[in-house]
């Protein structure tokens, strides 16, 4: 009876190890993937952005559809920012994010000490500034959830 009981709590334990193992092997995988499907919507966000700034037919529009959109990020920046739960080395990659952006606007609009971007080169400049928001994205390092929350912010702007 005693050799029975023993062969159960053995069982018990192996399969409690497994599970253990298991979910500590494949919960990281899960994270990376939802951070990278976070990031993905950003992108999509921006290259939205391009492709709108593209069809538009006049500069004035493109201008528009540029400013709108440097906006909204900028806004959804300062809201996630602004949340007491948001670590501060969140806040500080979003900071250094959203001057990025920031700059973008102020070269579009020639403030700031930039020369105004032409209206003939508003497309390429839409292009321009897609992948260097990219590559800023790239650098800067978020957690998921301050992802989430910028993906949430946008969505809902």
């Amino acid at each position: 009876m005693l050799l029975i009981n023993l062969n159960d709590t053995m069982k018990k334990l192996t399969i409690s190890f497994l599970l253990l193992f298991l979910t500590a092997t494949f919960m990281p995988l899960q994270v990376q993937a939802q951070s990278s499907d976070a990031h993905d919507k950003l992108k999509t966000e921006i290259n939205k952005m391009v492709e709108n700034v593209k069809e538009a037919e006049t500069a004035v529009e493109k201008r528009e559809i540029l400013n709108t959109s440097f906006d909204k990020l900028i806004t959804a920046f300062n809201r996630v920012e602004s949340m007491n739960r948001v670590p501060e080395s969140d806040k500080k990659a979003l900071a250094d994010f959203k001057n990025t952006i920031q700059e973008k606007k102020d070269e579009l609009n020639g403030t700031n000490g930039y020369e105004r971007v032409p209206d003939s080169q508003l497309n390429d400049f839409a292009q321009f500034a897609q992948q260097d928001i990219e590559q800023a994205d790239r650098v800067v390092t978020i957690s998921l959830t301050t992802a989430l929350l910028i993906i949430i912010i946008l969505l809902l702007l």
